[in-house]
């Protein structure tokens, strides 16, 4: 998995896969999910990210 953020159009891509993107769905105006030709999630794109709450993210690590 690979992070992106914009700072200057807040926009936040979460890369989940190298495969090519077949569709695209949006779930809300701010939040789309692009998928490949076997139904996988490819990337999650956050329009608006630090004011939606999802940047930055927050690492946990186990003790």
């Amino acid at each position: 998995m690979r992070t992106t953020y914009d700072e200057a159009d807040d926009i936040l891509v979460l890369h989940l896969s190298e495969k090519p993107i077949a569709r695209e769905v949006s779930q809300d105006w701010n939040t789309h999910i692009s998928y490949a030709d076997d139904n996988t999630i490819v990337e999650i794109v956050v329009l608006e990210a630090s004011k939606q709450g999802a940047w930055p993210l927050l690492k946990s690590y186990a003790a």
